[in-house]
């Protein structure tokens, strides 16, 4: 056998010391550190190892020899088959806790930044149910689990809706109750999956990109709408009658959902931003509220999964802003800014707000957002960060006073860098899923700029994700 197949072994009465970066857990073992996923510190365990380097270890666990007097039950029945929600077994203040040691670890390690105090990490009053838009997936072979065998299953039984599971692209778990999303998510999923086998309508075939059901896209606002888009695969390009028929009885069945969408992707991915979403009934948008804000959001538009903490993200940035600035704002830049959230609730501090987006589709929803709430002193941009953010933009729509960054998980690109530095707003404030990232990003300001204030907010309980904001200012040359 070649030493790359050598059978790694197992390793027993292993002691989980802390919560790592990424939702892993911590040990040593004969003083090298050993990363497993999700386990509770206190936990003892048998770990089958995948992988060992020099410095480290990875694996898996087999067993959990006893556990730690802090785990708790899950509370959902999908735990552990699910690829979500895997903190359940960690009490929610000691989430709190290890989100709060990642940012502090993450700022220090990779950006090796002089920070102040962080806040203490702002906590989310529902742990459970918070989510205001979950993704589910058709497939005609379900994952299989433990206990289960598959040869008595029927061909019904094969079929699933619900996550992917973690590491498998063509593997489904089939859920029946998800404790993410607030009715009426799971009596609708649930109701168009018997609907469908009653029907005889084919489920998706992950690996041979065919079939009739390809995915569900739910969102719920805090206003109560409920939006509902429904992704058919390229079976359904010459049934279109079948494809009506399907929407009808949904609607007929759910009279809460007060926008019908749906589309047919014929591509051999699921992303549905390039594609045109026709709109069966209903708006084609819902409308969610913050603080005597409306918001619309569209089947393509970003919003904040979590309505709530959204609310006191926001709060936080404007803090942030107020206290950098005892007058009106003379002008923002909110970069990322998707329907225009972030910019039109500093509005009422600015004297003018530009925001910059990708998605134009987003950018349409921002300057309808701004007219929804008779807001004139905002003006919105589409295009990618990197062309659009240019010298003659700035000298265009003026040089900012403050900019807010919120981007993606992979954070700025080298060039928006650039140009800022080179702008040198006083303030800025980086807002940021992806602390590892942003710590990356801050080390390229910290040639001129101080990090005045972080502030992490927890967006998604029950998972190893944080939100963090960081204030900057200018230093004096």
């Amino acid at each position: 056998m070649s030493r790359k197949n050598k059978v790694k072994p197992v390793l027993e009465n292993v002691r989980i010391e802390a919560v790592a970066a990424e939702g892993n857990a911590l040990a040593h073992v004969d003083g090298k550190v050993l990363f497993v996923p999700a386990m509770v510190p206190g936990d003892v365990v048998d770990v089958q190892l995948t992988r060992s380097r020099k410095g480290y270890m990875e694996g898996y666990v087999t067993r959990l020899v006893s556990p730690s007097p802090d785990r708790i039950e899950p509370v959902c029945g999908h735990f552990g088959d699910c690829g979500g929600c895997k903190w359940q077994c960690l009490p929610y203040s000691l989430q709190l806790k290890a989100k709060q040691q990642q940012v502090e670890d993450q700022l220090r390690r990779i950006g090796h930044l002089q920070l102040p105090e962080i806040s203490p990490i702002i906590g989310s009053d529902r742990q459970y149910y918070y989510r205001n838009k979950l993704e589910f997936t058709f497939s005609n072979h379900r994952w299989i689990l433990k206990g289960e065998d598959p040869n008595s299953l029927s061909p019904e039984e094969f079929v699933g809706l619900g996550f992917h599971i973690s590491g498998f692209f063509d593997k489904v778990l089939d859920l029946k109750h998800c404790h993410l999303q607030g009715a009426p998510s799971n009596e609708i999923r649930n109701f168009i999956r018997s609907y469908a086998l009653r029907k005889g309508l084919s489920f998706f075939n992950l690996r041979e990109q065919t079939g009739f059901l390809r995915n569900l896209v739910l969102r719920t606002a805090s206003t109560g709408e409920v939006m509902l888009t429904v992704v058919f695969g390229p079976d359904a390009a010459a049934e279109r009658e079948t494809v009506l028929e399907v929407l009808g009885d949904i609607y007929k069945e759910f009279p809460q959902i007060t926008s019908l969408n749906y589309v047919i992707n014929n591509k051999k991915n699921d992303t549905i931003g390039d594609l045109e979403i026709e709109n069966y009934a209903g708006r084609d948008c819902i409308y969610e509220q913050m603080e005597g804000l409306r918001f619309k959001i569209g089947p393509k538009s970003f919003y904040q999964t979590n309505s709530e903490q959204a609310y006191r993200l926001y709060s936080v940035v404007r803090d942030f802003a107020r206290r950098d600035f005892a007058d009106k704002i003379p002008v923002i830049y909110d970069l990322y800014t998707g329907t225009g959230t972030i910019a039109l609730f500093l509005s009422s501090m600015a004297g003018k707000v530009v925001g910059i987006e990708y998605v134009p589709e987003a950018i349409e929803d921002a300057w309808e957002n701004a007219r929804l709430n008779g807001i004139d002193n905002s003006s919105f941009y589409a295009g990618d960060m990197k062309d659009v953010l240019n010298d003659e933009f700035i000298k265009n729509n003026g040089h900012p006073d403050l900019v807010v960054l919120d981007p993606p998980r992979a954070g700025i690109h080298p060039d928006v860098a650039e140009v800022l530095l080179r702008t040198a707003p006083k303030h800025m404030i980086y807002v940021s899923c992806n602390p590892a990232s942003q710590a990356r990003d801050l080390a390229v300001f910290a040639s001129k700029y101080d990090i005045t204030a972080i502030q992490p907010v927890d967006m998604f309980p029950q998972t190893h994700h944080v939100e963090n904001v960081v204030a900057l200012s200018l230093r004096d040359e």
